[in-house]
């Protein structure tokens, strides 16, 4: 049965409110009167009746990602796969790695193809989808931790980079980590690959067996979680010192390396306790906003 979302525009006027269930998107769209209304019929069109689409194959978008073969009949579904397949075969993925991203991603499908638009975003709780038309431009904010105020930094994304997608991952967000990583946001082509890579990546940044973290099986956290027995992050983690910090830290940051490489993501910026490694293939446009005892280092990749 279909339900009816809950719809609005927030006080500001500009931005539009969808939410259903767990699905909570912030909706931006820049352009003419006309053609903002446009988009945001055709957001609300599409945001209605999305989440019985994915819940009708959630027992399969729980297994384990097939690296060649998927049996998702769902647009959704199907693009949730596309992003996770290539992180498949070196790790434990499902294409719940991906939802959010692949949401927002199909809520901006659906407005810049009923408007001409100037720029657009839609935001699923940090996962973002971006339209930007040629000489336009997005600052992209960066936060400490996902769970709590405060930018740390900003990104800018120019309608020339070919990047459409931010994810941010970590053991502070919305989902569990096997990491230990406060936050890791991710740049890329789309917001469903970057969700998935942003999934990854977190999940690498870790010191395994470390006696200062704590973790607990993630289904008795939450009995259907797509991750089952395997162990997560759940607590405010103990001491470790500044050397295990960069050890963690460069661990991910490897991980991130090696997909950049392979194409899968245009950047990525981890934090740990207070310190971040930026690893991208050129300079990333940044302003900083953070306090001098933040470290950070740029990797640049061929």
């Amino acid at each position: 049965m279909t339900r009816a979302p809950q719809i609005r525009l927030l006080p500001d006027g500009r931005r539009l409110h969808l939410q259903d269930g767990p699905i909570d998107l912030i909706v931006e769209a820049r352009g003419s009167e006309t053609e903002v209304r446009h988009a945001y019929d055709a957001a609300t069109w599409r945001f209605t009746g999305l989440l019985d689409e994915l819940c009708a194959e959630l027992p399969l978008l729980r297994q384990p990602a097939d690296p060649v073969r998927c049996g998702l009949l769902g647009v959704i579904a199907r693009r949730m796969h596309t992003a996770v397949a290539p992180f498949a075969a070196d790790s434990f993925i499902t294409p719940m790695a991906a939802v959010a991203g692949s949401v927002a991603e199909e809520i901006l499908g659906a407005m810049v193809k009923e408007a001409r638009l100037d720029r657009a975003y839609v935001n699923n709780g940090g996962d973002i989808a971006l339209h930007l038309s040629r000489g336009k431009h997005f600052t992209v904010g960066l936060v400490e931790r996902p769970d709590t105020p405060g930018l740390l930094r900003t990104m800018i994304v120019h309608a020339v980079d070919p990047t459409r997608g931010v994810a941010t991952s970590g053991r502070h967000g919305r989902s569990f980590s096997l990491g230990i990583a406060d936050a890791v946001t991710v740049l890329a082509r789309t917001a469903s690959q970057a969700d998935a890579a942003a999934t990854v990546i977190a999940n690498a940044v870790d010191l395994p067996r470390h006696p200062a973290i704590i973790r607990r099986p993630a289904h008795e956290l939450q009995p259907d979680s797509d991750l089952g027995a395997r162990l997560v992050t759940r607590a405010e983690i103990g001491e470790i010192s500044g050397s295990e910090v960069e050890q963690a830290l460069e661990t991910g940051a490897a991980c991130a390396r090696k997909w950049l490489a392979a194409g899968l993501i245009d950047g990525a910026a981890l934090r740990l306790k207070g310190r971040m490694i930026v690893v991208a293939a050129k300079d990333v446009e940044t302003v900083d906003s953070s306090s001098p005892l933040r470290k950070v280092e740029s990797t640049v990749d061929a």
